[in-house]
């Protein structure tokens, strides 16, 4: 009996932090699904076609510049991507993601901006998930456009494999990361889903069920934008 008190004293004292980490990674996926809605309902905003053109969807709620200053760390997200070899089945289970580097100039001091990501093709997705990625050099980021659809967009807006877009202060732009980093936090992940998994297997192999933290996020996908209709992926 002596022997288990310290035993459950030092669990005791391990639980609380645990708890508390598992609360901000589900506190997290919420805020993702709060501001996919709020961004993607904004009239005249990310156009529906390259919505429904798009292989996954990466969500920075609530970057602070002042992280950035003090933590060099710019913000933590969470990435979606259709599931099924051809990417035609519905949204998975999130993984987080971390994005680092890069310059915000039109940030002032501590305001808070979401950005969306979209990333418009196979290639840029598996990079994405399998290691550190920088945007504009690993691979090719735009600033996304805005509008009912995608037709006066540019050649090079079009080609790019990641568009990305950001609301700070209520004002919603296509803004380009361009020199920003994006790579899988495994560490959310392992912590959110209790065990370790890559970021790979939670959005390709389905290892793992979506989170009820996560039913509006990936709910809302799934009724935003059903079917890739990206060439040949038509359900």
């Amino acid at each position: 009996m002596k022997k288990l008190i310290p035993l459950v004293l030092a669990l005791s004292l391990i639980a609380p932090p645990l708890l508390a980490d598992d609360n901000k990674e589900k506190g997290r996926l919420e805020n993702c699904g709060l501001v996919v809605q709020e961004i993607m309902d904004i009239p005249d905003d990310i156009p529906q076609d390259l919505i429904d053109k798009t292989y996954c969807v990466i969500v920075y709620p609530s970057v602070v510049k002042a992280a950035f200053i003090f933590g060099g760390s710019y913000g933590r997200g969470a990435m979606t991507c259709r599931t099924g070899e051809r990417f035609n089945g519905p949204w998975s289970a999130p993984a987080f993601m971390a994005l680092e580097g890069g310059s915000f100039g039109f940030q002032i001091g501590g305001q808070a901006t979401d950005f969306v990501l979209l990333v418009m093709n196979e290639r840029g997705a598996r990079a994405i998930l399998s290691s550190k990625v920088k945007l504009g050099a690993d691979a090719s980021a735009a600033a996304g456009p805005k509008g009912r659809n995608a037709e006066a967009s540019t050649d090079v807006t079009m080609r790019a494999e990641i568009l990305s877009y950001s609301r700070a202060r209520g004002l919603f732009a296509g803004i380009s990361l361009a020199g920003s980093t994006v790579r899988p936090d495994n560490g959310a992940n392992a912590k959110l889903y209790h065990k370790d998994v890559s970021a790979q297997d939670i959005v390709f192999k389905g290892a793992v069920p979506v989170p009820p933290s996560a039913q509006k996020f990936i709910s809302y996908l799934n009724k935003k934008s059903p079917k890739n209709m990206s060439s040949g992926k038509e359900i």
